[in-house]
């Protein structure tokens, strides 16, 4: 019932730029923290960014003052603008939302609301000259 949906991935130059977008949808009801995670081949996934509904953020120390995270919460839509890129940052990006959603219960024609936590199905981000 609830999907993300990334894009925006690709292969840049060292030193480039590049935005990539996460979309929530399904019966959402409210969006908490959005974030975006990372994992390069042979290492863990880390995280790189996360955003409160608020617009609070938190950025990973590798990525402060190259990479900026925003978001809509009318479009329930996260954003992670990548400046001044690196190879090392290459790795396939993931986001991730932590949400509140309508279930059907099985049986009864009523709804509950449920919490989850949620990942996209990864973007592949080269960065390489």
């Amino acid at each position: 019932q609830v999907q993300l949906v990334e894009s925006g991935g690709g292969l840049v130059q060292p030193g480039g730029s590049l935005r990539v977008s996460c979309a929530a949808s399904g019966s959402i009801f409210r969006v908490n923290t959005m974030g975006w995670y990372r994992q390069a081949p042979g290492k863990q996934r880390e995280l790189v960014a996360n955003i409160t509904s608020g617009g609070s953020a938190d950025y990973a120390d590798s990525v402060k003052g190259r990479f900026t995270i925003s978001r809509d919460n009318a479009e329930n839509t996260v954003y992670l603008q990548m400046n001044s890129l690196k190879p090392e940052d290459t790795a396939v990006y993931y986001c991730n939302a932590d949400l509140s959603f309508w279930q059907k219960i099985e049986g009864q024609n009523m709804m509950s609301l449920k919490d989850g936590n949620y990942w996209g199905q990864g973007t592949q981000v080269t960065v390489s000259s």
